[in-house]
């Protein structure tokens, strides 16, 4: 499973909950080269998913967060 792979599943499993990168960093146990930041933004570009600044359902900081769009 790639990282983008885990990165999807983790913000899927949490939907419609928004997850930060930071909290992606840390469930994940991701590298500083693996970081959230870029496969969050590569999924906000693909349909299903969107970023945006709000709260984080996991460490309730206001910052930017993705969250799978509910169909």
């Amino acid at each position: 499973m790639t990282v983008l792979d885990q990165v999807r599943a983790l913000i899927e499993r949490l939907s419609p909950a928004p997850v930060c990168d930071d909290c992606i960093n840390d469930r994940l146990d991701l590298s500083r080269c693996e970081r959230a930041d870029h496969k969050s933004q590569e999924l906000a570009g693909t349909a299903g998913f969107e970023r945006r600044i709000d709260a984080c359902a996991l460490c309730g900081a206001t910052t930017k967060v993705t969250r799978a769009k509910v169909r």
